[in-house]
């Protein structure tokens, strides 16, 4: 018992100080430079797989960067050609989710954080320019902190079948 109490606390502080620095890296660039947004609050979501759960297939790089990228794009899309009166939005964020879901399972990029991306585009009315700032960039941003700390910091088998 006191060694799974040891384990989940290493895990929680490593999940703590690695998300703090990936999304303090993220907010920086967001508020502090003029390249625009890297964040999104599915970003957080993210940080528990990628530095909590670094060993699960979802938090695997392939997975996080389509997994944001698809449910983005279905988002995005199903706001410029399928809108419809305020009043049916429901339908078309939940028809939009739905289909993030199905391709992000059916293409093998599951990443459940992504799940929610096709809601805040929708209800925030994103442009296609949201795909490459904050989704594309943020999500590289992201892979390359979780390959650095995962891999070369904590020497984990990250991103899993990396060939040495």
């Amino acid at each position: 018992m006191i060694n799974i109490i040891k384990e989940n606390f290493k895990r929680a502080l490593v999940a703590k100080i690695f998300s703090i620095i990936t999304i303090g890296t993220l907010s920086f660039l967001s508020f502090k430079t003029q390249y625009g947004l890297f964040l999104v609050g599915s970003f957080g979501a993210s940080m528990v797989l990628v530095f909590g759960y670094p060993e699960s297939p979802f938090a695997q790089p392939k997975n996080v960067f389509f997994g944001h990228f698809i449910t983005s794009l279905v988002g995005v899309l199903a706001l410029n050609f399928f809108s419809i009166e305020q009043h049916y939005l429901f339908l078309q964020i939940a028809v939009a989710v739905g289909l993030g879901i199905f391709l992000m399972i059916l293409l093998g990029v599951t990443h459940p954080p992504a799940g929610g991306n096709p809601i805040f585009i929708i209800l925030g009315g994103a442009t296609y320019q949201f795909l490459l700032n904050p989704i594309i960039l943020g999500s590289i941003i992201i892979i390359v902190y979780a390959i650095i700390l995962n891999r070369f910091i904590l020497k984990k088998n990250y991103p899993i079948n990396w060939k040495k």
